[in-house]
């Protein structure tokens, strides 16, 4: 068996099975070709259910007459040039052979003329030779292409096509779902004669809405929820219907993806992730929702038909459009009665995401999975402190890593094998070395209990308190960011909006003490919703929106619990009440205490406290060390010493 080069025609007819499966496909590479050409009229006319005859006009940019026979050449196209153009597209066709395939397998006639062209042309190719004649016509501005007797030269292709009404039931789909991905261009489907659609052109909102409802029904706009969402470079926005519209099939899930209708599994796993249980058992969820980022941050070239694409980061994409959702969902009140059966326990995170194996793909596994740098820089997920085994930093940068290895030049220990095991959060910003320690000679001896650090002081041995050294620490870190918040006009702290709300339920009291502090919350930086409206179950019910940007690395339902603890020690406290911010400072400072130290990480509490806090407090601090009286040991060990020595 020899190797040799394909006949072009037999590859245009090869490529026209991706290409071209039906009279739909057809329609929907040609309509995709007009809006590419900037075109806002387009008219769509077909015969026969498109078998016998199909007539797409527009009003676009044209094509020039020199560039005609080389538009239905393979592999042509004027939307990419080189390789930077791939890795960005953002057009609708890009592959240059949609043209060339369709008039592999039709008699296909092209008439175009540009703006700045004096008169029309005409290219007419038909079937397997691919000729190609070109001679002048007449055709105002803009693009018609026929396209007759699709696959009249390949039977047993046209034997598997279906009834002429099955056929352009496919038609009057792709025209719907174009139709809503591009409510600024006017459409009209004409069947054997008889006009079938008629979008006009949507400017204003309620224009949007008006041919949303033509598409999908007027109640499917009565019954759903329009969302809005803008993150970093992505923005998605839509309708999401009610799950009281719940579907019995899925005629009415709509996504694109720039513009480009989608059938993409992440999206559609992440939507129906956020109904979760509010969906009645083998019904759908209907809805119209458009995802817009950065061209350079997906991928379209990974489907023949372009119906997936391919995410750059597709656990950031998956989560960002599961949380925009799940919010829309939970925002409205009606969605109460659906999740009463499944509150959380007292105090307890209600579940946001069902178990999933680590073999499935990226978006649908653990939020752990991803880097550090990734969730800091993109977003706030509570599920990635909730997976990590302490409440120190989950992981640690290599940058991170080499500025400690820096700050530890000058005293060097064997024990700093285990660096990547140390808390260094705060390290990587640090550029210089620090000056010798004045304070102790040395590092701590030891760490007892995880919570007591073991340091030689002069002559003798002292015990000091790391939590309250840690306490007095980010307690001087959160005055800071106190005071140089950005967001805030004149005090508080960074708030970051949690990318999966958080809903827990709270007893009586703390329902009162978090309404008591609402604001000083806010302030800190921690917005949430109390519902004690409806039924008994869904009394207590608060749902954490936002929390402050400082305690990124801790469990959001914990540390809400704990500083509403702390809260309501100092309201029953004998002591004169404090100022309120000091109140939620302290609280907050207390959250940040880790509830173990290994010695590493007890040796880098120190070297921030020496860094960042005055030399009174310093002194202060070390005051409240006790030393260590060894005199009852060194008796014991001095009996057993003189036991061995006179046996």
């Amino acid at each position: 068996m020899t190797i040799a080069i394909l006949p072009a025609r037999l590859a245009n007819q090869i490529a026209a099975g991706e290409v071209v499966e039906r009279p739909a496909s057809v329609i929907k590479e040609l309509v995709e070709n007009s809006l590419d050409a900037g075109a806002t009229n387009i008219n769509i006319e077909v015969d026969k259910g498109g078998v016998k005859r199909i007539r797409i006009s527009d009003n676009g940019v044209g094509i020039a007459k020199d560039e005609l026979t080389l538009a239905l050449s393979r592999h042509a196209t004027s939307k990419i040039k080189d390789l930077s153009d791939l890795e960005a597209i953002n057009s609708l066709g890009f592959r240059g052979e949609a043209l060339a395939s369709i008039s592999s397998v039709a008699r296909l006639t092209l008439t175009s003329k540009p703006k700045n062209q004096e008169t029309a042309w005409q290219a007419t190719a038909e079937g397997r030779d691919m000729a190609v004649t070109v001679q002048p016509a007449a055709h105002p501005d803009g693009t018609t292409i026929e396209v007759l007797d699709l696959f009249f030269n390949t039977p047993a292709r046209r034997k598997f096509l279906r009834t002429e009404k099955t056929e352009f039931n496919h038609i009057d789909e792709v025209i719907r779902r174009i139709a809503l991905a591009c409510f600024e261009v006017s459409f009209s489907l004409t069947h054997n004669g008889k006009m079938i659609r008629q979008y006009r052109a949507a400017i204003t909102k309620a224009q949007s809405a008006k041919r949303v409802a033509m598409v999908c029904g007027q109640k499917f706009v009565e019954h759903a929820v329009e969302v809005h969402c803008q993150h970093d470079d992505m923005l998605f926005s839509g309708w999401l219907a009610k799950p009281s519209f719940a579907r019995n099939q899925n005629d009415l899930c709509y996504s694109y993806v720039n513009g480009r209708m989608m059938r993409d599994k992440l999206i559609n796993h992440a939507i129906r992730q956020a109904y979760a249980d509010l969906l009645p058992p083998d019904t759908y969820p209907a809805f119209v929702l458009f995802l817009t980022l950065d061209h350079s941050e997906v991928d379209v070239n990974v489907h023949p038909a372009k119906h997936e694409v391919r995410f750059h980061q597709s656990r950031y994409v998956h989560d960002f459009i599961y949380s925009v959702c799940h919010k829309a969902l939970m925002e409205n009140n009606q969605l109460l009665d659906f999740q009463e059966e499944h509150l959380p326990t007292e105090n307890q995170v209600e579940p946001v995401h069902e178990s999933v194996q680590y073999d499935r793909p990226d978006y649908v596994k653990p939020l752990a999975q991803m880097s550090e740098q990734h969730i800091n820089e993109k977003a706030y997920s509570p599920r990635s402190a909730t997976t990590n085994n302490y409440t120190a930093s989950p992981g640690i940068t290599k940058s991170a890593v080499d500025n400690y290895q820096k700050l530890m030049t000058p005293i060097v220990h064997d024990k700093r094998d285990s660096i990547n095991q140390i808390d260094v959060s705060e390290a990587s910003n640090v550029t210089t070395v620090p000056e010798p320690l004045h304070h102790i000679e040395a590092f701590f001896i030891a760490i007892e209990q995880g919570q007591y650090g073991i340091f030689k002081q002069d002559d003798s041995l002292r015990l000091l308190s790391l939590s309250s050294l840690a306490y007095q620490l980010h307690k001087n870190k959160i005055l800071l960011h106190w005071q140089l918040s950005e967001t805030k006009p004149n005090k508080g702290l960074i708030s970051q909006p949690l990318l999966l709300p958080v809903v827990i339920k709270l007893s009586e009291q703390q329902v009162l003490t978090v309404q008591h502090y609402q604001v000083e919350l806010e302030l800190a930086g921690i917005v949430v919703t109390i519902n004690n409206k409806g039924n008994k179950g869904n009394k207590g019910r608060v749902q954490i929106r936002q929390f402050p940007a400082l305690l990124r690395e801790q469990d959001v339902s914990t540390s809400f619990i704990q500083i509403i603890e702390k809260l309501s020690s100092f309201e029953h406290s004998d002591k004169p009440q404090k100022e309120s911010d000091s109140n939620i400072i302290s609280a907050v400072a207390s959250v940040m205490i880790a509830q173990h130290y290994t010695e590493e990480q007890a040796e880098v509490l120190w070297l921030e406290a020496e860094k960042a806090l005055p030399t009174q407090k310093i002194d202060t601090i070390l005051l409240k060390s006790v030393p260590l009286d060894l005199t009852s040991q060194v008796k014991q060990l001095i009996s057993i010493t003189e036991l061995d020595v006179t046996h």
